[in-house]
């Protein structure tokens, strides 16, 4: 059709005509209302944006000599961290003398990382990101996926079970 009709029938219908793809030839264009277009995808928008799980960085701080109890209540913090659903970064900061003795902090995230192992998995390998740091990233355990086939593997047990009763019922008659 060309333009000038396409226009002419829009203005009749009190509607605007909205090129919908530019590369094509020839260009495809749709008679609508843009304003109303425009308002139902900003609601599109609105409601994916709701739907969003956002997932933060949390940063759990350690020292080389960390004391016992400083390290637990550390630990708890980051068990909260991620039982939220949120990463959490291990990091080892070194000062002064300390540097000489870098695996020191090498073993704390190492403790740390196996104490958390039933709520977390780290991302990646420790690494040195400064010059005086170790970190990595602890990323949550999907606990939902893990009840899920904890379930299925029951039910599977239980169906084998079933049909075992079933044999020695025949097998009895």
């Amino acid at each position: 059709m060309p333009l000038y009709e396409a226009i002419k029938l829009a203005k009749e219908k009190l509607l605007d005509l909205v090129e919908v793809s530019e590369e094509a030839v020839p260009p495809v264009c749709r008679i609508m209302d843009f304003g109303k277009f425009k308002y139902e995808q900003n609601k599109k928008a609105q409601e994916a944006k709701k739907k969003q799980v956002v997932i933060h960085l949390k940063e759990v701080k350690f020292r080389p000599n960390t004391d016992e109890h400083d390290y637990n209540f550390k630990l708890k913090n980051a068990v909260s961290f991620l039982k939220e659903g949120n990463k959490v970064k291990l990091t080892v900061t070194f000062k002064g003398r300390e540097l000489a003795h870098t695996e020191l902090g090498i073993k704390v995230i190492l403790r740390a990382i196996e104490d958390l192992k039933e709520f977390g998995v780290p991302e990646f390998p420790i690494k040195p990101d400064v010059k005086r740091t170790f970190s990595t990233v602890v990323v949550p355990v999907k606990t939902k996926k893990i009840l899920i086939l904890n379930n299925k593997d029951k039910g599977s047990k239980n169906d084998k079970n079933k049909d075992e009763d079933e044999k020695r019922s025949k097998e009895k008659v």
